[in-house]
């Protein structure tokens, strides 16, 4: 099964945004050099504990850092943006990195409503738009915009002998349409809402249009992990992650605290009640229950692709999370090719 990273350069307590940057593109390295596939980043508005505020710029730094790793956006907030520059964007990455980059979409506001206004420039665009968006998105890529269309005569450049793969993210079936209608790649968001799992799923795959970007059909997962040496030693590192989640979801803050302050906190029954509900979304133990863990997703979304998530404190930690992922799977495929 390939294993790939989805990075949000969350920015723990007592760091900058600066130091999350950097730490990304370090992670982005080290997982080339443990055979992770794929290597995506994020995009997030006004918020002071995401600094991936624009996926491409990012990428480009990533991309020149590494060299066969594929790079891309997990993803780019589309209704913000019109296809033609998002396609721009995108064949200049593709041009500079052949067949190593991936453009995801998110359908997502990007924020509030202000937020939003500010990224559109005041311009109210509705997110139903966001499929036409698309199948606009995959013309420019393509050079495909047809004759009655009223923007037939304008073309993406530069022209790229290939182009960058297409995925849509989505939680829940209304993405997963969107991804099946347009013949995209269709990322499930466990991490975020894994209640619509299969619905999502099953309807892309029966809904499926081949395209320009896919003949067939084909999904990967998105979902936290945390993985040490022991379970035990998981459950520490992931009480950072869990108290972060607890105030994402409230808008108090978005910075990772420490395991010192959350130790320090006395969590209330309804925020510990949450947090088991917030597992939900989360493999959480040592190699090997990680590894179980994975599988029994992966067989159960029909997919040979997760990608992990890891918004932990300490970032050595996650290193060596990602680290001990890829060593148990690389052990065990070593084992099965040899029995």
């Amino acid at each position: 099964m390939k294993l790939s990273i989805l990075d949000q350069s969350p920015i723990s307590q007592g760091e900058s945004a600066e130091d999350a940057l950097n730490h990304t593109i370090e992670l982005a390295s080290y997982a080339e050099s443990l055979g992770y596939h794929r290597f995506w980043v994020a995009e997030h508005h006004n918020t002071n504990g995401l600094a991936s505020s624009s996926p491409e710029v990012l990428i480009t730094r990533i991309a020149s850092q590494t060299r066969s790793i594929r790079v891309g956006s997990g993803g780019v907030l589309l209704p913000q943006y019109s296809p033609l520059k998002v396609a721009e964007n995108f064949k200049v990455l593709e041009a500079l990195f052949p067949q190593r980059i991936d453009l995801g979409l998110g359908r997502s506001p990007g924020g509030g409503r202000k937020t939003r206004a500010a990224l559109n420039d005041g311009y109210d665009k509705p997110l139903s738009s966001f499929s036409r968006q698309v199948k606009e998105l995959q013309q420019f890529l393509h050079g495909t915009i047809p004759k009655n269309h009223s923007y037939y005569g304008v073309s993406a450049k530069p022209h790229t002998v290939t182009n960058p793969e297409l995925w849509v993210l989505g939680i829940t079936e209304r993405g997963a349409r969107h991804a099946a209608l347009n013949g995209a790649g269709f990322t499930f968001g466990h991490f975020i809402n894994p209640d619509e799992a299969e619905e999502a799923i099953n309807s892309y795959r029966k809904k499926f249009k081949p395209s320009y970007d896919k003949h067939v059909p084909e999904v990967n997962a998105c979902v936290f992990v945390v993985c040490a040496d022991t379970s035990e030693k998981a459950e520490e590192l992931a009480a950072s992650q869990d108290l972060w989640l607890l105030r994402v979801e409230k808008g108090v803050e978005t910075r990772i605290p420490s395991i010192k302050e959350v130790k320090s906190l006395q969590l209330n029954e309804a925020q510990l009640k949450k947090i088991k509900y917030n597992r939900r979304r989360c493999i959480i133990g040592d190699p090997e229950s990680v590894y179980k863990g994975l599988m029994e997703l992966s067989a159960r979304y029909d997919t040979d692709e997760m990608i992990i998530i890891t918004n932990i404190f300490d970032f050595e930690a996650k290193k060596k999370s990602y680290k001990l992922i890829a060593d148990y799977f690389n052990m065990r495929e070593s084992r099965s090719e040899n029995e």
